[in-house]
């Protein structure tokens, strides 16, 4: 269909009805009330749907708050990947277990006796889950360490990120070198991620790794680079001697520049960067060993994260996977034990939601998104997104969605604003959050399409800047559009 036709769908549809705002509905497009006669019914929710031309299905469905059936729908129980629209799960997951102001601790411990700034025993880095230490945490808890007058470790030097299930990555299909998909562990840093930075001397490049924050860059050595003459694959990772060692191709560097890596030893990592630290304030540290368990200890010193709701609310603005995957694999500790896995804590999860808001057909294979095995239907975020309390809770956590024009252009004034959360994958676009009503009267929505035998289709290489990815991308957004602008201007009647 042309976009003229779209635009005069969309005219129609904004210019000339009225939908009734009822407890129930039937399983497809309402039909509005009738216009005098002579004069056409505007377009339907299905014919939004078939106008955008989004190849594969395009799963979607509104509801009034409180009500546990949608307005309207189409496709609405489509078993479809949510993409990072379910980080919205994840988010009130962990604020109903752990509660908003929880905060994650990194320690400091010591296994011997404090006496004349001599630890006779082993220091031990605890890492406590916080998705958000960074390089200057460390250095503020190192500080911390010299203001309690440790001047020298007679024994090791030991980090532990036991208490939360560790993995190399997230999402084994996802490209080595993507830096949204890094190593998991209770001992995390800088969101698990290494900058990579190269400058072209002469006839060769200056590479450097560090762990760079705004006032610090320490150089690591637990993740390498070796520049290599060929002109792809750019990117080649190996694990190797409990090291990241990474080759990029000379010909896709040019005279400079830098990006992020992933981590994959996360625990080790931060480790290495305290070390650091701890020397900067005069504390020699051994080479960093890792603590299969806890022994008996003291505690010299403590970060402690921002509250949770807090940490939420940027996970939700950023999109960041491995904030995901700490708040619900802590959540899951919280409420049973260590899970077995990201995949084990996600199916808890999946398992909660069903329990507590009545879900049906939610499972997750992990808590960002990533992974595309994950199923969460447009039938079941509305109907999560509907229950009021999750309303409350979540709508302030919420990004706010600019409402745009057939010309791609934010409206000044749409008469309706809509806090939401984007998801996307190669192939996979979704949109879910809520319509915000001038009379208060907000609307649950859930927009998601998918082309998975597409997506399928892509083999690891093709999966950061796929073909024909970017204008399925467009059109799949042009549809969230159209919806929102098709419920922002119904009218409550009732």
């Amino acid at each position: 269909m042309t976009s003229l036709s779209r635009r005069a769908l969309l005219g129609a549809m904004l210019s000339s009805f009225a939908l009734p705002l009822q407890a129930s509905a039937p399983a497809t497009s309402l039909r509005p009330r009738l216009r005098p006669d002579g004069v056409a019914e505007p377009p339907t929710v299905q014919d939004l749907v078939d106008a955008a031309g989004v190849s594969g299905i395009s799963s979607l469905a509104v509801a009034r708050l409180g009500s546990t059936e949608p307005l309207e729908s189409v496709a609405a129980d489509a078993p479809l990947p949510p993409a990072s629209v379910g980080k919205t799960l994840t988010a009130l997951y962990a604020l109903a277990v752990l509660g908003p102001q929880h905060r994650f601790a990194t320690r400091v411990l010591g296994t011997g006796t404090l006496a004349n700034g001599r630890l006779d025993g082993d220091l031990i880095l605890v890492g406590g889950g916080d998705p958000g230490l960074d390089t200057a945490d460390l250095a503020d808890l190192a500080g911390k360490l010299k203001a309690a007058g440790l001047r020298e470790v007679r024994g090791r030097f030991l980090y532990y990120g036991g208490a939360l299930p560790e993995a190399r990555l997230i999402d084994a299909d996802q490209p080595d070198h993507v830096g949204y998909n890094p190593g998991v562990s209770a001992l995390s840093l800088n969101y698990n991620r290494v900058h990579f930075e190269w400058k072209r001397q002469a006839d060769k490049w200056a590479v450097t790794m560090d762990a760079r924050t705004r006032d610090y860059r320490p150089d690591v050595t637990i993740a390498r680079m070796q520049v290599v003459d060929r002109s792809a694959p750019i990117y080649t990772y190996a694990d190797r001697q409990g090291r990241d060692d990474w080759t990029v191709a000379q010909g896709a560097l040019g005279n400079g520049g830098a990006r992020w890596l992933p981590v994959r030893r996360p625990a080790a990592y931060a480790a290495e960067v305290f070390a650091t630290m701890a020397r900067a304030n005069g504390i020699v540290l051994d080479t960093p060993e890792e603590a299969r368990s806890l022994p008996a200890t003291s505690e010299l010193a403590r970060h402690e994260s921002r509250p949770l709701v807090e940490i939420a609310k940027l996970m939700l603005y950023y999109s960041n996977n491995l904030t995901a995957e700490l708040l619900g694999l802590s959540a899951s500790a919280a409420r049973g034990g260590k899970p077995a896995s990201i995949r084990d804590s996600a199916q808890a999860m999946s398992d909660w939601a069903r329990a507590t808001h009545g879900l049906r057909d939610v499972a997750m294979v992990d808590h960002s998104g990533l992974g595309d095995a994950s199923r969460f239907p447009a039938a079941d975020l509305v109907r999560l997104l509907a229950d009021r309390q999750v309303h409350a809770t979540l709508k302030p956590l919420l990004k706010d969605i600019d409402v745009k024009d057939d010309e791609g252009r934010p409206m000044s004034a749409p008469g309706f604003e809509v806090a939401a959360k984007t998801g996307t994958l190669n192939f996979v676009s979704g949109l879910a959050g809520y319509v915000v009503r001038p009379d208060g009267d907000d609307l649950a929505f859930a927009v998601v399409s998918g082309d998975l035998p597409r997506r399928a289709s892509l083999s690891r290489a093709e999966r950061e800047r796929p073909r024909g990815g970017r204008a399925w991308t467009a059109r799949a957004r042009g549809l969230q559009q159209d919806c929102l602008k098709r419920w922002g201007a119904l009218k409550a009647q009732g």
